[in-house]
């Protein structure tokens, strides 16, 4: 407590103490006053809730004259003035009523529970309607939770990211989705279970613009920066942007990841009921990343085509006959971003101009059964990347694109995430980015090891096991 020191003597609790569960707990303190120089003893008992958490028990003081002593401290700080905001600044923000506000928080304090992509593998394996039936009561207990620490993370983000309009069009959809699952009952039944499939099937639809309206959210930000006062000595590239908003990159790492765990609890019960041979939900049990690899090449060829209207040749070499179980979307995405980032390398190292064929892009693929990881090789003569800008590849706020952010989200749908069909070469900064995040989420890693003036090479690793258990950010 603020400004004197609290002891407590002795709880008296009123239910079972386990992890995620509340108790309400009875608090005697005794506090140590002091008046007109005299120091005593006060004595006060409050009725409190207490959280088991293995991480971090959580207390709430429900005593009406507790909360008004200590007030709940207003963090919505504006780093610029250093001043709190003003009421009209609150007033546009999302508001939510006080009981679902207090839902959001309760969830959010909860631990979500990681799961591996083998332990997907063995749940699914063999459908009936009782396991998507438990799958959907797994779903029901665990979504809310990932989608209340998300729903609350945007509301209090620095620099006021919060505030842009992008950033609350996405927190209303977290907490649309959040208070839908929690007022839809606990599924104790098949047809209940169907119910809350359909249920679960909007909302994997609702977030399906999530990458699209945050990378305007920051690009928003970005803007709103430039003309600020700081834009004088900040705005000599969009990687300096980083710089002055460290915690944004750290968040958009977390939020992305999160996301896609989201997406693959949600999209996995969803494709379970669809049952098709050689698949578990969204997990290929034989995937193959030399097949995997020519569809990228063909749709980054495509890009490059349209933008451009000449296409370097690809190569495809090493362990082509193997497989292994996985995710074909994220290593399509991994591999898609990666060419698409080759092939317009190579065309504007060498020039449009260039008679001859341009240098062929390589991929070269290992996997073998004695090593630890899948490694998937994609190497080009682009010009590689001064050494100073290597770490900026990563950063959710630089592109080595000419193109205006503004004139790709011009030339985008809005609503949706980018797609192979509609997706400009280059401009957002989010390729890599989020590439790297699809490959941590199964435990593997994208590196990328580069050669001024001849060309790049980046390394795709991915768990051959499947025993990573999905990290929780």
């Amino acid at each position: 407590m603020q400004g004197f020191g609290m002891f407590v003597r002795r709880f008296h609790c009123h239910g079972n103490s386990f992890n995620g569960v509340s108790m309400n707990v009875r608090i005697h303190t005794c506090c140590r006053r002091s008046k007109n120089g005299n120091e005593y003893l006060r004595h006060k008992s409050v009725l409190a809730t207490f959280t088991c958490n293995q991480s971090k028990p959580y207390i709430h003081i429900s005593n009406q004259r507790q909360q008004q002593r200590f007030p709940k401290r207003d963090y919505s700080i504006s780093r610029s003035t250093g001043s709190k905001k003003s009421s009209k600044s609150k007033s546009i923000s999302y508001s939510l009523d006080e009981s679902l506000e207090k839902q959001l928080k309760t969830h959010a304090i909860k631990p979500a529970t990681g799961v591996s992509l083998q332990q997907l593998l063995q749940f699914g394996s063999n459908p009936t309607e009782m396991t998507l039936l438990r799958a959907s009561v797994f779903l029901h207990h665990e979504l809310p939770i990932r989608l209340a620490k998300k729903a609350l993370e945007l509301e209090n983000l620095p620099y006021g990211l919060s505030n842009m309009p992008s950033i609350k069009e996405v927190r209303r959809w977290y907490v649309t989705s959040f208070k839908e699952i929690t007022e839809f009952p606990r599924p104790d039944s098949f047809s209940s279970e169907r119910k809350f499939t359909n249920l679960v099937k909007e909302i994997y639809e609702r977030h399906s613009g999530v990458l699209w309206t945050m990378a305007k959210g920051i690009y928003e930000l970005k803007s709103s920066f430039l003309k600020s006062e700081h834009a004088g000595r900040n705005s000599s590239t969009d990687f300096a942007l980083e710089k002055v908003f460290p915690e944004v990159q750290a968040f958009l790492d977390n939020f992305f990841l999160s996301r896609v765990g989201i997406r693959v609890l949600i999209g996995q019960h969803i494709a379970l009921h669809e049952n098709i041979d050689g698949w578990v939900g969204l997990i290929c049990v034989r995937t193959s990343p030399s097949e995997i690899a020519r569809n990228a090449v063909k749709a980054a060829s495509q890009a490059c085509l349209i933008r451009y209207g000449r296409v370097p040749n690809v190569i495809i070499t090493g362990d082509l006959d193997r497989d292994f179980p996985y995710i074909p979307a994220h290593l399509h995405h991994i591999l898609f971003e990666l060419l698409k980032n080759s092939m317009r390398a190579v065309v504007e190292h060498h020039g449009l101009e260039k008679e001859e064929e341009y240098p062929e892009i390589k991929i070269v693929i290992i996997d073998r059964e004695e090593n630890e990881d899948v490694c998937i090789k994609v190497m080009d003569e682009g010009g590689g990347i001064p050494r100073a800008d290597l770490q900026k590849v990563w950063s959710y706020m630089y592109t080595t694109a000419v193109q205006d952010a503004k004139e790709v989200f011009d030339s985008l749908e809005s609503g949706r995430d980018f797609a192979a069909y509609n997706l400009p070469l280059a401009g957002m900064g989010y390729g890599l980015p989020v590439s790297r995040v699809f490959a941590r989420y199964l435990g593997g890693d994208i590196n990328i090891v580069s050669m001024e003036g001849f060309g790049t090479d980046a390394y795709v690793y991915m768990r051959s096991l499947g025993d990573s258990e999905e990290p929780m950010p």
